[in-house]
């Protein structure tokens, strides 16, 4: 991998404390390239990033969320002093305080996210000049990678002084545009398209994405590069999951506890499944973040489980470190996590698959084309309970299909979809980039 004065900016989103997909993939792919010997800088913005590897990102963090917050509600905060109001970018500060932010919705977002793409214009443009300051007079990279649109409205300002190429990752931006009302949805829609022309890449870990971010942003096809999502296998053992020795089949769910998740269908499903023939052995284990927003739905699906008479037949194992996770995973026979929206990503489908767990996945978003690249699963429909269930007994039914699915797609995804594959990928198209002509 060429590293020769390549000199990289990665500018990622905290989530307040939530594990958070696109983080836990720019922090791995950030630490392949520095074991690589890449010089690159993992930038947090607005709160530090939680993952379950080794962070390296660095201490300090742009577009502090409280500064960012109080920009925005107060023009008598935007007049303070610089050094009046840097002590609200202390990590610990930020993570106890935006951790209560959790439980709001992003629809309250519309205003902040408008200004936040207006950049310079608009009401943080305190926090834009301090990047760019210090982007154009200490980090000095070529390559500027931003992890989603949503938080590059300092590109303009970024292009007028500094010479580094721009690379964005669209990975869920369209999520969180949806989840705005208008008139503010369609108002950062136009300024994330003025922003386009400005971008030199973007990357999508999906064709399907890539056609649907084409269409809503009005980006030409030239300006993509496909990067297949990679994770992290060093601590996945190269063998299948172990049978359970109590003789019992493991379905098992590892993902927020969220509707768009699709916990809610896993449990229908799981409920309809009970009740075929011979499916009386099979167990339900789930597992992943809870937030306080969603706490009531997933109590609901919990109290539908027992009310269905499978008290002692799934249990909630909480929200698990990276040890628990892959001891978690190996220690079932078929993983499910149904999400009801189009999926850009699907992160926790490979790190099943390293685990040596055949997956059963919606025919819709990222999904396809991750289960025919690494063919370690079946597809149900959509948003089809009775699909799904009948696709899960299937698999738990078959064990020899269920063994090949697993093999194959964990030697797949060891071979092609690991963190050193991926950063390597990377690296070429940042290389190739630096000689290219910039935009603009």
């Amino acid at each position: 991998m060429s590293s020769n004065s390549l000199q990289v900016v990665y500018m990622t989103s905290g989530a307040a404390g939530m594990y958070c997909g696109s983080c836990l993939n720019d922090n791995t792919l950030a630490r392949a390239l520095m074991q690589a010997g890449v010089d690159i800088q993992l930038i947090p913005t607005y709160t530090p990033i939680r993952t379950d590897e080794p962070d390296v990102s660095a201490p300090r963090i742009f577009f502090g969320g409280i500064n960012v917050y109080l920009e925005q509600k107060s023009r008598l905060y935007r007049a303070l002093p610089t050094k009046m109001t840097r002590w609200l970018d202390n990590r610990g500060l930020l993570k106890w305080v935006t951790s209560y932010a959790l439980s709001r919705s992003y629809s309250g977002l519309g205003p902040l996210t408008v200004s936040m793409l207006d950049g310079a214009l608009g009401h943080q443009k305190r926090e834009v000049e301090q990047l760019v300051d210090w982007l154009a007079n200490h980090a000095r990279p070529n390559v500027i990678h931003f992890s989603n649109l949503l938080i590059a409205g300092c590109i303009p300002e970024i292009r007028r002084r500094c010479p580094a190429r721009i690379v964005v990752t669209l990975q869920g931006d369209d999520i969180f545009l949806d989840s705005l009302p208008e008139p503010y949805r369609s108002q950062a829609t136009d300024r994330m398209r003025k922003l386009v022309p400005l971008v030199d890449l973007f990357t999508v870990h999906s064709r399907f994405y890539q056609s649907l971010m084409m269409e809503r942003l009005s980006i030409p096809e030239s300006k993509f590069a496909r990067l297949p999502l990679t994770i992290d296998v060093t601590d996945y053992s190269v063998a299948p999951a172990a049978p359970q020795e109590s003789g019992k089949l493991v379905l098992g769910y590892l993902a927020r506890l969220a509707p768009e998740k699709g916990l809610g269908q896993l449990v229908e499903a799981f409920l309809r499944l009970k009740r075929q023939p011979g499916m009386g052995d099979v167990e339900l284990r789930i597992a992943g973040w809870l937030g306080e927003q969603h706490r009531g739905y997933a109590e609901t699906q919990f109290e539908k489980l027992n009310e269905g008479g499978l008290r002692d037949q799934w249990r909630y194992v909480g929200e698990l470190d990276r040890r628990s996770k892959v001891e978690f995973l190996r220690g079932l026979d078929l993983f499910c996590v149904p999400a009801t929206f189009l999926e850009p990503k699907g992160i926790y489908l490979l790190e099943a698959l390293a685990a040596g767990v055949a997956v059963v996945a919606p025919a819709h978003g990222a999904f396809p084309e991750l289960l025919a690249a690494t063919r370690g699963g079946r597809l149900c429909m959509p948003n089809n309970v009775d699909d799904l269930a009948a696709t899960l007994a299937r698999l738990l039914a078959n064990a020899h299909d269920r063994r090949q699915l697993a093999a194959t797609g964990q030697a797949i995804v060891h071979a092609e979809c690991n963190a050193r594959v991926g950063a390597e990928r990377l690296a070429k198209l940042y290389d190739v980039l630096r000689g290219s002509s910039k935009v603009g």
